[in-house]
This record gives structure tokens, sequence and C-alpha cells, in this order.
């Protein structure tokens, strides 16, 4: 069986990568390397590698020629760019995924598992949610996997795709370059007297571990019986933004 990642360079991606390849599993790759890194994936000697964009049509063709499943973890992941070029998300996120299921309509590939996130709730108004709550984005980015998870829907409907929607928590472990956690990390290297704090750091946060997130996409891919399935993935409790910066500053000194 051959399997391609997108987006397969990155964090989350390289990690998948990493189990599939030791499942035995044929893997290919496509990636922009816009915020994925080849390093990432330098010690895979058999796995096919295309540096590409899935902005690009034919691209997204390309990568899709003789796979027999996706995995669509491609995506600009930092959440600051909507307030400042929301094109980009749009562009990265929205259109990329369209290209891509084009391409698997096109070459008749059935199987697709969708890197979603958490922020498609938006603030909602209790925690913990689950998967039938309301998708109220506050963020372009967050519009943008709303947008991708309807746009998945409407094509495993219309032309029997199997779709798996993994809507991620905060994702941490080795490899990570954005996000909260790596945000302190940068400013900590800069100034170690200071920190700051976006907001009045009461936001909540659910982080899950790389290992944790792997395994449980694997299992929601070979388990889901059905045709679209939508799945949570984060650990079971939370933490506010200010504690993880009480984190970070303790483990820094």
């Amino acid at each position: 069986m051959k399997i391609l990642v997108t987006g397969g360079a990155g964090f989350i991606g390289s990690h998948l990568v990493d189990r599939l390849v030791a499942e035995g599993y044929k893997v290919r790759v496509i990636d922009n390397l816009s915020n994925g890194r080849l390093e990432n994936l330098s010690h895979h000697s058999g796995i096919d590698i295309i540096t590409g964009d899935l902005k690009n049509p034919q691209d997204a063709q390309r990568a899709i020629d003789g796979v027999d499943a996706v995995f669509h973890f491609a995506a600009n992941p930092e959440v600051r760019v909507s307030t400042t070029s929301p094109d980009i998300h749009f562009s990265e996120n929205v259109v990329a995924t369209f290209n891509l299921l084009e391409a698997m309509r096109k070459k008749d590939v059935k199987e697709i598992v969708f890197a979603s996130s958490s922020s498609v709730y938006g603030e909602p108004p209790q925690i913990p949610v689950d998967e039938d709550a309301p998708m109220r984005p506050v963020s372009v980015y967050g519009a943008s996997k709303a947008a991708c998870e309807h746009l998945i829907h409407a094509y495993s409907r219309l032309y029997g795709i199997r779709a798996v929607v993994l809507r991620y928590a905060n994702v941490v472990g080795p490899r990570l370059r954005h996000g909260v956690v790596w945000d302190f990390v940068v400013k900590l290297r800069k100034n170690p007297q200071k920190l700051e704090i976006l907001g009045d750091g009461k936001q909540v946060r659910s982080y899950i571990y790389i290992d944790d997130a792997v395994e449980a996409t694997i299992l929601a891919w070979r388990k889901t019986t059905t045709d679209y399935a939508v799945y949570n993935v984060a650990s079971q409790d939370w933490i506010t933004v200010d504690e993880v910066a009480d984190i970070v500053i303790e483990s820094w000194t």
C-alpha cells in the first residue's frame, strides 16, 4: 500500500512518516518546505519526496499518481498570519485542499485523513467540547480549516471518498517550530529577562504529545468504518497560557 503524506516534512507530518515507514508502508511526501524541513526526513532512505506545492494543480496530480491513501497535513500553521495576511491561509489551506481533492477524484483515490484543528470551534462557551459542537472560528486559520472540512465532506458524499477528519489540539514534541510554547522559547532566547504574553493569559489550551497524536491518527484511520468521520484529538485536561508560560520559564531557568 502506497501512502501520500502532504506536508510530510513538517512537524506532525514527519512523525507520521516515521510511523508509516516503521510499519512497512511505502510512503511518498509532498512538501513546499515553507514550514517543513528536509532534515526531518533525512533519516529515511526509501521514501519518495516531491518538493512541490499543492497550490499548483499539476503538482497535486503528480503527487497523487499511484497512491492508495492520502494523509493531508500540508497547511500554514501560523494562526498569527490570520490578522496580517489572511490570503495566505486561504491559498495554503483551502486552495491546496481543493486541488488535492480534485486530483484524488481524477485519479480515483478513495481514502483521505485530514489534519484539521480545534480552532474550528473558536471560543466555545463550555469546555470540553465534543465533535457535535458548532464550528464558530474566530481566526482565518480556523475558518480555513472549517472550509476544508466542508470541501472534504462534499467530495466524500459526491465521489465516494472515505474521509477521516481529525481536529487536533495543540500538539507538542520534537521538531516543533510554531505555536505558543515555541514562541515563548524564541522570546526567551532573545531576552531571558522578559516574556511577552499576548492577550490576558487566561486563554485555555489543551495539549497532546506528538506520539499520542500519531497513535490516535493511525487508530482513527484503521478503525473508522463510516464514509465520513470527525474526531477530536486532545488530552483530557487543559491549561491556561499563563500556566504554560510559568512552565516554560521554570524549565528555562
